[in-house]
């Protein structure tokens, strides 16, 4: 964060999108949720191959 000043005085912040959405749009209540309850069931972790073959599975099984 940088601080853009005009004659000794702050006109305005400099802030990367990261630090925009962490300090200005709050994060929904719901995925707070399952951000905590996927790192407590280590779900976090997973690639986004492993998370396609969970689905593909899942699937299938519903199919029987």
């Amino acid at each position: 964060m940088d601080d853009i000043e005009k004659r000794c005085r702050q006109r305005a912040v400099l802030l990367s999108i990261r630090d925009y959405v962490r300090r200005v749009v709050p994060e929904p209540e719901v995925l707070r949720i399952i951000g905590k309850e996927s790192k407590q069931k280590g779900t976090n972790k997973l690639s986004s191959r492993q998370i396609d073959q969970i689905i593909k599975a899942a699937r299938k099984a519903r199919r029987r």
